[in-house]
């Protein structure tokens, strides 16, 4: 795991013909980065809700109660489980189209190692901040294309024109699949579960 994530990194190219070998070898591999990476963003945004807090006023910041982190946490954690794997039925369904014939698995295994970006730019949460969020996701966003773009036509083993309309294919359903997820969740903590927020504090 922490091989493929160095080679996501600095080599893509082959770092995906080793992800497909091993995804062919032993199913769910994929297991254990997805589940371990998506923590990151989980953990470091309970951490900056309930220590730091974000910023309403020059002066002033609002925190969460540990309970209601904790519960935005979980969910964003789940939210990231659940759309991964959607991402993953969905690249196996257009994958027909494509002349590839992955199994879901490979096809959720694909989707979770694209997402590695994202998952780096949680740690971001530990020091919640609308601009500094929007940078990191941005950045996150355009290295998790450039992954997208390369990696899907090695990773199915399909010609490069074709790869590249399949890989413009998933950028676009992977697009509203993260904001419908991401809204959703945010609906579902604000209006259920009832946030408890804690009074401003004044920074020195």
């Amino acid at each position: 795991m922490k091989t493929h994530f160095i080679q996501l990194l600095t080599h893509p190219n082959h770092a995906w013909t080793d992800i497909r070998t091993e995804e062919e070898q032993q199913p769910r591999h994929y297991l254990a980065h997805l589940l371990l990476w998506a923590l990151v963003p989980s953990v470091c945004l309970f951490i900056g809700l309930t220590w730091v807090g974000w910023s309403l006023a020059e002066t002033d910041r609002v925190k969460l109660s540990g309970a209601s982190a904790l519960q935005l946490s979980i969910l964003l954690y789940l939210a990231i489980l659940i759309g991964t794997t959607i991402m993953g039925g969905f690249i196996r369904w257009m994958s027909r189209s494509f002349e590839a014939r992955p199994t879901l698995n490979q096809c959720i295994g694909f989707a979770a190692y694209t997402a590695t970006p994202y998952f780096m730019a949680g740690i971001t949460g530990l020091y919640p901040s609308r601009w500094l969020a929007v940078a990191a996701l941005g950045v996150a966003g355009a290295y998790a294309t450039y992954l997208l773009f390369v990696g899907l036509p090695k990773f199915m083993r399909i010609i490069q024109n074709r790869g590249l309309l399949y890989a413009a294919s998933v950028w676009g359903v992977g697009v509203l699949v993260l904001v419908t997820i991401l809204v959703s969740m945010i609906l579902f903590w604000l209006n259920v579960m009832e946030p408890t927020y804690l009074r401003p504090t004044t920074l020195p």
